[in-house]
């Protein structure tokens, strides 16, 4: 087999593409659009790893297919340039994120062009650059005027070396997972998006739009829409008259009956009151408590699996409003001030983890449910399908009609009422940070916070001389007057700017919108634009944020919806997610484990096309694969055959072949990959697609021979796989006309009728067992086949002496003798 020269071939074929400028997208072209889409990468100064090709190339394969089906496609690629890294390697090295970061963009741009991916790179956008950011900070400033945006004072997870805010994701143990500091929580005014306003929005745009269940379930999970009862439980206390009310929300209020205790968040208003006014009596303790807590994050706390962990407050009770049963009073950190109400009522005889914290403190457990047809019920019981007992007014009801019920009873008293609850919170927003989109908001003395006039847009970063947070955990821009102090643009007084910048989920909730027109300085995209391209057509991403980017963006795609400003229901259409690619030890590759692989050294040492075709082909797109060293040389040997096939032609001219130019003898074979290729890569089954190609490329070398026709579809249904060679290939076989270039040729067609085998093969099994297989015409009738069949030599060998009792016929499957 002849050895192909990749390098000189992909630099060739790349500088080619980029010359005819073949994958830029034409807005308001009269043939039909396809709007692909791959989440863009934080530029990191590691450059790309492996993992990066899998989802680019997977999304280029069907970009490409598209292309040559006659749509007019969009598949753009752009960097999420601000964040933490940066600013962590500015504070490091006393050089400005910009710098560091135009460095990293422009070494991912290297590489990326360099794997052959079909970007149109005229659309390239930037978060971190000011006519990007522009329309970050109008986008923000249209939900401050519609009420989204607001500032709250809350408890915030604090990492004491970062000295900035961290989300709950990035607390670990109690440390912060970058610099593995001990986190706190602090109270600070932060900047919030009322996302909670949207809840209801966003599970039902849930209904209309085609992503993977996968998805669909965890942001339905994610925003946690239950709907119950809120119920008011009244306190006691040995020193004062005065009652405070515990309210609580529960899915379960059928179950208030048995209720025998409540839990309180530690950090519950009710606890510091009670505290101060010296009604607890166990201050040491309850005190500690807190003081742990406030090391966990959110994540830690609500584990299911933890153990569970609590303590009682001595010296004051709650009472059962139901049955006015006095019950003690719990603080637990797996209750959060941030969900509901802070508190919850506790049904151990119904509840896995109340029964537990019941067993673990010798609690009272209270079954006021059986099962519907059993007399002995195992507790806990958390079936629905069961019947009250133990519970007056709701006894023999059902569940369900308990529920009912027992929301009208609290309502007619005066207990409680009827409550839809979410667990979505809204989004912390501000970072004490420098490295991110200024925030375009002034506070005035006499009117508060005032919205930045959209003239005055894009407010841009001071230049700094140092990026680190203040001591008292103020952003850096606080150390910047001459920034900070300016004047009300409603009264003209003095004024100071908001010093806390965007996060950098900021920047990525809308960039998809910003492909369409990204050098627009007039409006974030033309209504021309926004028209022809939305949605997105296919949107592939990582698992991992499918409840923080992929919710934030549909948020703020539906929030511009309601304001007139884009045109279609969802950004989205379709969304789907891939696996990780793992070391060749199945672990996650790191620097620690030396496992990483760098895709430069595949590229180098076997070629774009060779790192293309293993990870498509490496295994299931949404499944993690192992790298496998021995799988890329497979590759790689494949595309040396594939390098030879042109040797083959000259035998072609031999070949008996039909109206389309393929030889007779593998018409359906080729037939059949044309369909199941261009099958297989709109559903994601890449490697399938590929595993063709091998078995149509076998065919070739078994007859040594190929027609021009034959090699002129191979190579279109090869080239989105691997472009490069295919793209040599078609040119030293004299398919280009004038200069023309594979990549826009027109994708084959198939004859479904050619696809169906003139032979199929028959399965014989006697007693069941296999005992051996024919090949039958398609057209064979049942009784020819059973014939056929009893002649098999080893069949017979299970047929001797033996008296047949039964022949079974399966159409087209299998044939079955029953013998004794």
């Amino acid at each position: 087999m002849a050895q192909f020269k990749h390098s000189e071939i992909e630099a060739k074929w790349q500088k080619k593409w980029e010359q005819a400028n073949c994958f830029a997208a034409v807005t308001g072209s009269a043939k039909p659009k396809f709007y692909c889409l791959v989440e863009f990468p934080y530029p990191s100064g590691q450059g790309l790893h492996v993992g990066h090709p899998r989802p680019y190339t997977a999304l280029d394969v069907i970009a490409r297919m598209q292309r040559m089906r006659g749509y007019n496609v969009l598949y753009p690629m752009g960097f999420d340039s601000f964040g933490l890294p940066a600013e962590n390697y500015a504070i490091q090295h006393q050089v400005h994120p910009a710098v560091i970061t135009a460095e990293n963009v422009e070494r991912f741009t290297k590489q990326l062009k360099r794997l052959g991916l079909s970007f149109d790179w005229e659309r390239e956008i930037r978060t971190s650059d000011p006519e990007y950011y522009k329309w970050t900070q109008w986008i923000f400033l249209q939900m401050f005027k519609h009420g989204l945006a607001y500032k709250k004072e809350m408890a915030v997870n604090w990492c004491t070396s970062c000295k900035c805010v961290l989300a709950n994701e990035e607390v670990v143990g109690g440390t912060c997972e970058r610099c593995h500091s001990e986190v706190v929580q602090k109270l600070k005014s932060q900047w919030m998006l009322k996302i909670t306003a949207y809840a209801d929005k966003l599970l039902e745009g849930l209904e209309h739009v085609d992503y993977i269940p996968q998805i669909k379930m965890q942001q339905r999970n994610w925003i946690g829409r239950s709907v119950g009862a809120e119920i008011d439980f009244k306190t006691l206390n040995a020193k004062s008259t005065n009652s405070e009310v515990i309210t609580v929300f529960t899915t379960r209020p059928d179950t208030v009956y048995g209720v025998s205790y409540v839990v309180l968040a530690p950090e519950h208003p009710y606890v510091e009151q009670w505290l101060q006014n010296k009604l607890i009596t166990n201050v040491e303790e309850v005190k500690d408590y807190q003081a742990q807590a406030q090391k966990k994050s959110d994540f830690e706390r609500t584990e299911l699996a933890k153990d569970k962990t609590g303590v009682k407050l001595d010296g004051v009770t709650a009472i059962n409003p139901v049955n006015g049963k006095e019950i003690p009073i719990f603080l637990s950190d797996y209750v959060l001030a941030t969900y509901g109400t802070g508190a919850v009522m506790a049904v151990p005889a119904h509840d896995s983890r109340d029964f537990e914290f019941a067993k673990k403190f010798n609690l009272p457990i209270q079954q006021v449910i059986k099962a519907a047809n059993s007399e002995t019920t195992e507790l806990p019981f958390v079936d629905y399908e069961g019947v009250l007992i133990n519970s007056d007014i709701l006894n023999g009801l059902t569940v369900e009609e308990a529920k009912e019920r027992m929301i009208a009873y609290l309502e007619e008293q005066g207990y409680g009422r009827k409550k839809v609850n979410y667990k979505l919170r809204d989004w912390v927003f501000s970072r004490q940070r420098y490295w991110g989109e200024p925030i375009p908001v002034v506070n005035c003395p006499k009117c508060g916070y005032v919205a930045l006039p959209e003239s005055e847009l894009p407010l841009v970063l001071p230049e700094l001389e140092r990026y680190e947070t203040t001591d008292n955990g103020e952003s850096p821009l606080a150390k910047q007057t001459a920034w900070v102090n300016t004047t009300c643009p409603e009264c003209g007084g003095a004024a100071s700017r908001e010093t806390d910048t965007m996060p950098q989920w900021a920047g990525s909730s809308w960039y998809f919108l910003r492909y369409l027109d990204p050098h627009n300085d007039k409006e974030f995209a033309s209504k021309e634009a926004l028209n022809y391209w939305m949605p997105v057509d296919w949107y592939n991403g990582g698992m991992e944020h499918t409840t923080l980017h992929l919710l934030y963006s549909r948020f703020w795609y539906l929030f511009l919806r309601d304001i007139g400003a884009v045109p279609t229901d969802e950004p989205y259409a379709k969304r789907t997610a891939h696996g990780m690619i793992l070391g060749e030890d199945g672990e996650k590759m790191s620097k620690s484990r030396g496992n990483v692989v760098n895709p430069d050294d595949i590229v180098n040492d076997y070629g774009a096309d060779t790192l293309r075709l293993y990870e498509m082909f490496v295994g299931d797109f949404e499944k993690v694969a192992p790298w496998n060293t021995r799988g890329v040389r497979g590759c790689h040997r494949f595309l040396e055959r594939v390098y030879s096939l042109p040797d083959f032609l000259e035998a072609g001219q031999n070949v008996k072949v039909d109206a389309d130019g393929y030889g007779l003898d593998i018409q359906t074979k080729m037939h059949q990959s044309i369909k199941k290729v261009g099958s297989d890569v709109m559903n994601l089954k890449h490697n399938t697609a590929i595993a063709q190609l091998m078995t149509l490329t076998n065919a070739f070398y078994e007859r040594k021979a190929i027609t021009r026709a034959e090699l002129r579809t191979f190579l279109i249904l090869l080239n989105p796989f691997a472009p490069h060679l295919t793209e040599e290939l078609w040119e030293q076989a004299g398919f280009s006309v004038n200069g023309s270039l594979l990549a826009t040729e027109t994708w084959p067609t198939y004859d479904e009728a050619k696809c169906v085998e003139d032979e199929i093969e028959i399965a014989i099994q006697v007693n069941g067992k296999m005992r051996g297989t024919i090949k039958v015409a398609q057209t064979a009738e049942a009784d020819a086949i059973k014939a056929l069949a009893k002649q098999d030599e080893h069949v017979q060998s299970y047929l001797a002496g033996k008296q047949l009792v039964k022949e079974i016929y399966v159409p087209k499957r299998l044939v079955n003798f029953v013998v004794k």
